[in-house]
């Protein structure tokens, strides 16, 4: 075997060896040879080629990324980690509100809270090889080169998910190969100094998935989850988690919703986003993520029914919450930045440029630095408050104008309905629980309960003028105060609402009353201690030296805002003081660290002896005569309240402020523009100012009791210092009782401040006095006045009690005692300033048997005399009814003034005899003689004085009150003898 093996092998070679003499042979060897040398010299220069593009390439590659720094392992951690995160905002009690207005929302989240179907579908779609490459996968880089270079059509792209994080939180989205250059170089020490998990978990946070329901851009799987789905990242299921993972390659097209609140897109757009979902299960099938049967099942399923419904965002459902929590949060976050910075607190303060830089720090980093702001609001109380506002019927006229819009040439009408501004605050805290900004946000913007600032009116009194009298010991609760009219050296002039001066009345009974005259001229008793500095403790924005340096300001001329308002006379519930409101109680960032958090600071303003006695005064404002009497019948509780009312020059706002021991509210009426009135008087048929505030007060309240009672507490009582006593004094002049102020009745009880002020100088005012009464009131009789008409025994004052009581600012002593107060029926003030003149004859007619005549229009009449057939037969007081029974003859009246002068005769009536006839003897017991008056008192009842009809003339600062009923006027007396009168002057 092995024989013939050989032989032909022997054959073989030797039919070879013969082949090789051929001549082809020779050509076919010649060739193979010179084509191996090409190969050879073609593979040397593919080698020097590839050395040397490569060279080039990496030349070129480091000229690129030449200017790049080389950034070490925590610049590129810090860089990749700063994320913008949207901060939110939180209602009290941690309840969720919404987001910080931003351009982009993000809601930070780590890798263990992510749906593991999210996680899987990213990286079968995104970066299939992400546990095995560092940094870059030369493979997509080449491919998209080529492509790039080629202009091919189809762009499959290259960058794996470390260089996408490094293109979002290092570099920009420029198109360039410098940057893919720097991107690619970055991406490969990012790997180096991160692990796959930080890098996976930075990029689930910063990556765009289009908008939410709102039509909000977000980033971050959890914020898509949340925007598109309305769940947590970690409680996507398959489709859910396929749709969101496809979004990303082209964020606005795949996105289910259209911008700006727009909804959702129509069914063939969505199909768009719904078909990448399928590729994306493709892709994690392939993978090996998912089996056969999930697939299926998944790409199966309508993921569109799980898109979220339009809603609207915090802004649009909460804008004046919203709005209030942003400009707080920028004003704490400037501070809390320029103290980081080493700006003190005054230099801050004081420097606008510091102040304004640090603004705009500062509000950039709340929309972008995922702070957690925690608010005071209490979430129900304010949606029911708001809910009572909105639907308050009593606001008055909504006025409409037209203009005419220059793009469009359409004509738009505007509304200008009355604003509403209300705060409710908690006193020993100064959180602000619940506001009223406004009517609609979309017609006004502002805040009507922390940016509008106007005239508080009569609600300044307790606070400029009342309390700081009693603080300074100037007054009591019930010391008389002068409300006589007076001009000042300026020309001002005050006048009272109902344009009437009542003279010495009570401190709390003008408070209540709310009268002027007498409120100014206190606050000239104190002005010159500076009693603007107690505004100025309680944080007035415009309370300045010169805001209180006329006696106007006793009137609330100051611009203030509800807020301030408020806040103020929650100090008197504090027993003095003063607690600054606030509404953001926390700030944290989003670790979780506390940035901010509220420290409450209180300021003594009132010792508690004064704050109880206004918190006693002002409770009469809610009682009989005062301003807010209606208040307590619109309530369905009875709280221990103290308020005050107020309103502006001409009614252009309305106020009424009020406080128990535990809550303050304030609400607040007027037109944007405060000219405008919100009253146009009696007979305009519109309710009063004063009466509306009541009524939408009334409802707050009752709705914070029902919805937050462990609050309002409504039994509490305001408890009573031991420095507060009561003590006697006369209450015509405020000193201590005298035998002689007992003896006339005129002792008085109330409240003082014992460590400032009590009643200890015995009264000197008190003398005998004859008085008469004119137009009502009692003045001192003149030597010349009739007797008939002068009631003796009485008292009066001496006439330095009068220059005592007017002070620097004088006006008419005889007016202090004959007012409508409390002492014009038992007092007799001063001389009446008589003109000297005779009065104004009168014009008489007839009812029946009853001689009736007019009033003359002679200020100084004391009364009138009947006359019957030209002799005087009876005489009537001033304030009794012009009427006198009478029988047959002729009649006239004439009028009498202080001075004993008469009037000219009246016009004479004539009530004849009946012709006689034959008639039975009567009973001569039973008939009357013709010509006598038998009657002791008229048969009609006394005629309203003319004092006691409402003015049509509003006053300055108007309070809605019920005018006091007339007092009880003197009856006609029968006509003395002769012999008891003096020679009237004719």
């Amino acid at each position: 075997m092995n024989n013939e093996k050989n032989n032909r092998i022997k054959q073989l070679e030797d039919k070879f060896e013969q082949a090789k003499k051929e001549p082809w042979a020779k050509k076919l060897r010649i060739g193979t040879g010179v084509l191996w040398n090409l190969f050879i010299l073609l593979i040397i220069f593919a080698v020097i080629g590839a050395v040397f593009a490569s060279s080039v390439g990496a030349g070129y590659f480091a000229s690129l990324v030449a200017k790049e720094p080389l950034r070490t392992k925590e610049e590129l951690r810090d860089q990749v980690f700063n994320y913008e995160e949207t901060s939110e905002m939180f209602f009290a009690d941690s309840i969720y509100l919404g987001k910080i207005n931003s351009d982009i929302e993000r809601r930070q989240i780590t890798l263990d809270k992510v749906s593991q179907y999210a996680l899987d579908a990213v990286l079968a779609t995104e970066d299939e090889y992400f546990e095995e490459h560092k940094g870059v996968v030369p493979k997509a880089i080449f491919r998209g080169v080529f492509q790039d270079v080629t202009n091919s059509d189809s762009q499959t792209g290259g960058s794996t998910l470390t260089q996408q994080l490094v293109k979002n939180q290092i570099l920009t989205n420029e198109v360039s190969y410098e940057r893919k250059a720097k991107e690619i170089l970055l991406a490969m020490r990012l790997e180096h100094f991160m692990t796959k998990d930080e890098i996976l978990e930075a990029y689930l946070n910063i990556i765009p998935y289009g908008r939410d329901v709102s039509g909000q851009n977000i980033a971050g799987i959890e914020t898509a989850a949340r925007g598109i789905f309305g769940i947590k990242a970690a409680d996507l299921s398959l489709p859910q988690a396929a749709y969101i993972a496809g979004i990303p390659q082209a964020p606005y097209t795949y996105t289910p919703f259209y911008s700006k609140n727009q909804g959702i897109k129509e069914r063939e757009k969505l199909m768009y986003g719904v078909n990448r979902m399928k590729t994306v299960l493709f892709r994690m099938r392939d993978a090996g993520y998912i089996t056969d049967a999930e697939w299926k099942e998944a790409k199966a399923y309508d993921v569109t029914k799980d898109f979220r419904q339009p809603s609207r965002r915090a802004t649009e459902r909460y804008p004046y919450v919203t709005q209030e929590i942003q400009n707080r949060t920028i004003e704490i976050l400037a501070k809390v930045l320029a103290e980081k910075d080493g700006i003190d607190a005054d230099r801050f303060e004081g420097d606008s440029k510091i102040k304004e830089k640090y603004e705009i720090m500062a509000d950039r980093s709340m929309r972008t630095d995922g702070y957690r702001i925690f608010s005071t609001i209490n979430k129900e109380l304010y949606d029911k408050m708001n809910e009572v506002a909105d639907s308050f019927q009593y606001y008055g006229y909504t006025y409409t104008s037209e203009t005419v819009d220059d793009e469009s040439g359409k004509t738009i009408t505007k509304q200008n309905p009355v604003q509403v501004g209300a705060m409710m605050i908690e006193n020993h805290t100064g959180q602000i629980l619940s506001f009223v900004g406004g009517r609609d946000y979309e017609l006004e913007a502002m805040n009507h309960s922390t940016q509008a600032f106007r005239e508080n009116g009569s609600s300044m009194k307790p606070l400029l003028v009342y309390a700081p009298a009693i603080e300074y010991g100037v007054i009591g609760a019930g010391s008389p105060v002068v409300d006589v009219k007076f001009i000042g050296r300026d020309g001002y002039s005050p006048a009272n609402y109902f344009d009437r001066e009542l003279g010495v009345l009570p401190a709390r009974e003008s408070l209540a009353r709310s009268q002027n005259v007498s409120t100014v001229r206190l606050y000239d008793q104190i002005i010159d201690r500076n009693p603007i500095d107690f505004l100025k403790k309680m944080k007035f924005k415009n309370a300045t030296d010169r805001a209180g340096s006329g006696l106007s300001a006793a009137l609330g001329t100051m611009d203030v805002s509800v807020e301030e308002n408020t806040n103020a006379y929650a100090t008197f519930a504090n027993g003095g003081q003063f607690i600054q409101s606030y509404m953001i109680e926390r700030i944290e960032d989003m670790k979780g660290n506390v940035v901010f958090e509220h420290k409450a600071e209180p300021v003594e303003v009132f010792s508690p002896e004064t704050s109880y006695i206004i918190t006693d005064m002002m409770r009469d404002v809610l009682k009989g005569n005062g301003t807010a009497a209606r208040l307590p019948g619109l309530m369905n509780f009875r709280p221990d309240l103290a308020a005050k009312t107020g309103t502006s020059q001409k009614y252009g706002d309305a106020w009424l402020v009020g406080y128990n021991p535990n809550v303050s509210l304030g609400v607040w009426m007027g037109y944007k523009k405060r000219t405008t009135p919100l009253y146009h008087g009696y007979n305009s048929g519109q309710m009063h100012p004063s009466e509306r505030t009541a009524r939408l007060y009334g409802q707050l309240m009752n709705t914070a009791n029902t919805v937050i009672p462990e609050t309002i507490k409504a039994r509490d009582t305001f408890k009573r210092p031991n420095g507060v006593v009561t003590r006697s004094f006369c209450g015509i002049s405020g000193l201590a009782p005298s035998a002689a102020c007992s003896s006339a009745g005129l002792v008085r009880s109330d409240l003082f401040n014992s460590k400032k002020m009590v009643p200890s100088k015995a009264d000197d005012s008190i003398v005998s006095s004859a008085a008469v009464r004119v137009n009502g009131k009692l003045y001192q009789a003149l030597a010349s006045t009739p007797r008939e008409f002068v009631t003796s025994g009485g008292v009066g004052v001496t006439s330095e009690y009068g220059k005592r009581m007017l002070g620097r600012l004088g006006g008419d002593a005889s007016k202090l005692l004959a007012g409508r107060g409390s002492y014009s029926s038992s007092v007799a003030g001063g001389t009446f300033p008589a003109d000297n003149v005779p009065p104004a004859a009168v014009s008489a007619g007839q009812n029946g048997s009853v001689l009736t005549w007019t009033g003359s229009s002679s200020n100084d009449v004391i009364g009138y005399y009947i006359y019957q057939n030209g002799a005087r037969i009876g005489t009537v007081h001033d304030g009794a009814s012009r009427s006198y029974k009478v029988g047959y003859g002729s009649y006239y009246v004439r009028a009498v003034d202080i001075t004993g002068q008469l009037s000219g005769p009246s016009n004479t009536v004539t009530n004849a005899a009946p012709a006689p006839k034959a008639e039975p003897k009567s009973d001569t017991n039973s008939g009357t003689k013709p010509g006598t008056n038998p009657e002791t008192k008229p048969d009609a009842k006394p005629e309203t004085d003319a004092e006691s009809k409402p003015d049509s003339k509003p006053e300055a600062t108007p309070e809605s009150k019920p005018e006091p009923k007339p007092e009880a006027k003197p009856e006609a007396t029968p006509e003395p003898k002769p012999d008891a009168a003096p020679a009237a002057k004719e």
